[in-house]
């Protein structure tokens, strides 16, 4: 899905998240991925010269995981080992992404954009539903 996002764009698009793992049974992602997701996004909104993107959902077995592909050629960086500033209104987007993810990275693009992605595995094995559980 190719998107121009805005301010708001993040709140659908983690409902779409959201929907998408209530129906694989990884309802246990739902809150990691939709925070990664949102600082992701939010990471367009800023640094992204008309706000362009596109969002990738897999599902892998037993995990998620999510690419944001943009244009913008600068890298994102996490700043391990430094506090941003507690008054500042950024520069902690990252340090969430690593907190609540599995995994996650950076890969440039051939055009000069990049993909930032994360990946999220359930800690339950996710069981499939059968006739009996409706009875």
């Amino acid at each position: 899905m190719s998107f121009t996002v805005g301010e708001h764009s993040a709140r659908h698009l983690r409902r779409i998240v959201r929907t998408y793992l209530c129906v694989w049974k990884l309802e246990e992602l739902c809150d990691a991925a939709e925070l990664a997701l949102t600082e992701l996004l939010a990471n367009v909104v800023r640094h992204v010269p008309g706000r362009g993107c596109s969002v990738l959902i897999l599902r892998q077995p037993g995990s998620l995981r999510v690419e944001v592909t943009d244009r913008e050629p600068r890298l994102p960086q996490l700043t391990m080992g430094q506090d941003p500033d507690e008054l500042a209104e950024d520069g902690r987007g990252l340090l969430l992404v690593d907190a609540v993810t599995d995994r996650w990275g950076v890969r440039p693009r051939p055009d000069g954009g990049k993909t930032v992605w994360f990946e999220c595995e359930a800690k339950e094995p996710s069981r499939s539903r059968s006739l009996s559980d409706d009875l």
